[in-house]
């Protein structure tokens, strides 16, 4: 049966001809429509009532007319035929919540119901179980992609046991977080440009910036061609000439791709200040209101470049789906959804950077998908436009380029690779956040085959390619491609894990996150600790740092999922201590256990470079306390004073780091204006806060996981 749209009419039955439902009243259609997020188990508890209410509620119903022209024989069977369907009914559902552990309806308690609203349904079609989950934040719904929808039941456990401790102000650890936030707006205040910032002419040292410009095209421009290389890096040396006067649009895209570039310039985010600045003079001067009819391919690329840059410097990163429609629209406004071959002929040169324009925006639309949880922008039937040709950028400025073999590596190969798999990349990200979807765990395991299926035919193609260029420019893009790849197959079955899915039926889900997010959280973090014992050094190489420095240095999903990833091992490590039945200590796996570790100093590693929020360092903590707790056999109630201990620690040495940061920031922008008040006066104990969007404020009115993970301040005063 197709899934109704709230408040379209029910359907009929097929109770009564024609759609006649006299013979059932639509209270027990109701009941028995196993379609209803809430089965019929969740109306009628007790089967034996369900004959004196059903004869009672049908005798009701029917008209005088109707119940005379029938005999009394003929109306009991028709209600004992009822009754049989009714206990069938009941009869699956109970059989389906004990065969899978899931409940029809998920409970939230009470006190979470003002903050957050959740949506779970579960119902079955013959013998395909469907999964509608969602996250209704405020005023933002989140879908399933989103990776604040599948890891809420990881710290829920956590955050009920201190709850009643984090309420009380006097205590050392809601006075430590308040002192962690003040610093926190301190230092976003000092490092914040004023709004707005008009474009200026002034740019880093040349030995800088030569280094930052390297920093971008070596990362993510081999992946998503945005720039003509030649062409861009000719424009760039005569900006230094001491006669020349830089173009304005030119200039700005100079700029974002030094603010790209400077994540991977060193593990401190040292030149995080002049980012942030760049970004704002970027989105100053593409918001003015003359720059409307000046739609060009330089407009597209400063589009993307800008989108990219926020993610990278955390400006509004989880609103760039909204950023993503403009560019969408603005791109078929121009054209760049049909392929060069039916509109009027260009030069090959042009030709081919329209199709590598909207191959990227195909990319940056399925990106800010599945980043915001939002449905995608693009359908297969919406466009026309082939894949870039296998061209070298420099065989584009030639009269008459000839492609090469498709073994031979390219500039856009990579880019040509990805959208090979665009397809059913798309049909995940469709799965997962369509309103549409069916979300069975049928079409998952569906998706997950034939996503396997492009995913080895991909790897297959790429490893028979004649990797002629830098080898560590090739190293960085199979690794960003299939850190892709990775998360986009993890996040197919993350909807089927939980405490709701640990039954066999889903073993395969729990066991594809567990590998995926291991190889994912390997790919950030190189040197685990198990590799390190194996390794006489501690050097890595430059490909691999060059992912760890954007992951960390950076924002956007890479950071995103780099978080979620270590969430999930810890979420298998809890369930596995659940599990354990033995008398003895229970045996947990070593590997995940030191991605535990690992995460704690990553996160922290993250405030090192520059992270003002600690939210992800002190959930870290927690879960690393909370396991040890449960696997030294501590009783319930002598939890909270392991976990209060832990995240008082833990605010103490953020404390200490925040502290030196706003003193090194203090001779920062913003001098004019009034500086906040010091940390130990800014109080506010209903502040919010979230940590994969830049704000650091804490909610201690409400413990509700969700408002620990996905509450954020308003958007800056620029957007």
């Amino acid at each position: 049966m197709p899934l109704r749209k709230l408040g379209e009419p029910r359907p009929a039955s097929g109770y009564g001809s024609s759609g006649d439902q006299r013979a059932c009243p639509d209270s027990l259609s109701q009941n028995l429509d196993t379609s209803s997020p809430l089965s019929a188990s969740s109306y009628i508890r007790d089967p034996s009532a369900a004959s004196s209410t059903l004869a009672s509620s049908t005798d009701d119903s029917l008209p005088a007319r109707y119940v005379a022209s029938m005999d009394v024989g003929a109306l009991q069977k028709r209600i004992k035929e009822l009754e049989e369907q009714l206990s069938k009914a009941v009869a699956i559902t109970r059989s389906s919540d004990s065969a899978s552990g899931q409940s029809t309806a998920t409970a939230v308690n009470e006190t979470y119901l003002a903050h957050i609203h959740s949506k779970h349904e579960s119902r079955l079609f013959g013998s395909s179980h469907i999964i509608n989950r969602g996250v209704m934040h405020k005023n933002r719904l989140y879908g399933q992609s989103h990776w604040g929808s599948g890891i809420a039941h990881v710290a829920i456990d956590i955050l009920e046991l201190i709850e009643p401790h984090v309420r009380i102000e006097s205590s050392k650890i809601f006075t430590g977080m308040e002192r962690c936030k003040a610093f926190g707006r301190i230092i976003k205040w000092q490092r914040a440009p004023p709004w707005p910032t008009p474009p200026t002419t002034d740019l880093p040292s040349r030995d800088v910036a030569d280094k930052l410009i390297d920093g971008y095209l070596r990362t993510i421009e081999t992946v998503h061609r945005i720039l003509h290389v030649p062409t861009f890096r000719k424009d760039y040396e005569a900006i230094w000439a001491a006669d020349s006067t830089p173009d304005t649009g030119f200039l700005i895209q100079v700029k974002l791709v030094l603010a790209i570039g400077s994540t991977v310039y060193d593990e401190q985010f040292s030149f995080r200040p002049s980012a942030l600045k760049w970004v704002y003079q970027a989105q100053t001067w593409i918001s003015e209101p003359e720059f409307k009819a000046q739609l060009s391919l330089q407009y597209l690329q400063t589009c993307i470049l800008l989108i990219l840059a926020r993610e990278s410097t955390s400006i509004g990163e989880d609103f760039t789906w909204i950023t993503t429609g403009a560019l969408i629209r603005a791109a078929v406004y121009m054209g760049l959804h049909r392929d060069p071959v039916h509109l009027p002929k260009r030069t090959p040169f042009g030709a081919e950077m329209r199709r590598r324009l909207w191959n990227t925006i195909l990319e940056i639309s399925l990106h800010s998908s599945m980043l915001s949880g939002g449905p995608p922008l693009m359908s297969l039937t919406s466009f026309d436009t082939d894949p870039p040709g296998n061209f070298d950028d420099e065989q584009l400025m030639t009269e008459n380029p000839v492609p090469k073999p498709g073994h031979e590596f390219s500039h856009t190969t990579i880019a040509r690779a990805l959208r090979r798999t665009w397809e059913i990349r798309l049909a995940i990200a469709k799965f997962l956040n369509d309103l549409t979807s069916t979300g069975t765990y049928d079409e998952a395991l569906r998706l997950d085959r034939e996503f396997r299926a492009f995913y080895k035919e991909l790897s297959r193609t790429l490893h028979t390619t004649n990797l002629k260029s830098d080898c560590s420019r090739s190293q960085f893009t199979m690794n960003y491609l299939d850190f892709i790849m990775q998360r986009y197959l993890m996040s197919i079955h993350i909807p089927f894990l939980g405490p709701d899915f640990h039954t066999t039926t889903y073993a395969f889900s729990r066991r594809v996150v567990i590998d995926t997010s291991l190889r994912l959280w390997t790919a950030i973090y190189p040197i685990s600790t198990l590799q390190t014992a194996q390794s006489d050094s501690n050097r890595i190489p430059k490909a691999q740092s060059d992912l760890a420095r954007l992951t960390m240095c950076g924002n956007g999903f890479l950071r995103t999922t780099a978080f979620q990833a270590s969430l999930l091992l810890a979420g298998e490590l809890l369930m596995q201590l659940k599990e354990d039945e033995g008398l003895g200590p229970a045996t947990l796996r070593p590997d995940l256990l030191a991605v535990l570790k690992e995460s704690k100093d990553w996160s922290f590693e993250c405030i090192q470079a520059g992270e003002t929020n600690i939210k992800g360092y002190l959930l870290s903590c927690l879960l690393a306390a909370y396991l040890d707790g449960l696997m030294r056999g501590l009783r319930k109630d002598e939890l909270p004073g392991l976990l209060i201990k832990a995240a008082e620690d833990a605010e103490i040495r953020c404390s200490a780091i925040l502290e030196q940061m706003a003193a090194h920031s203090q001779s920062g922008s913003n001098l004019n204006a009034p500086l906040p008040l010091s940390p130990d006066s800014l109080v506010d104990p209903m502040s919010e806060w979230d940590y994969m969007i830049s704000d650091d404020q804490f909610n201690f009115g409400s413990m509700d996981p969700m408002n620990w993970l996905l509450d954020d301040e308003q958007l800056r005063r620029m957007f």
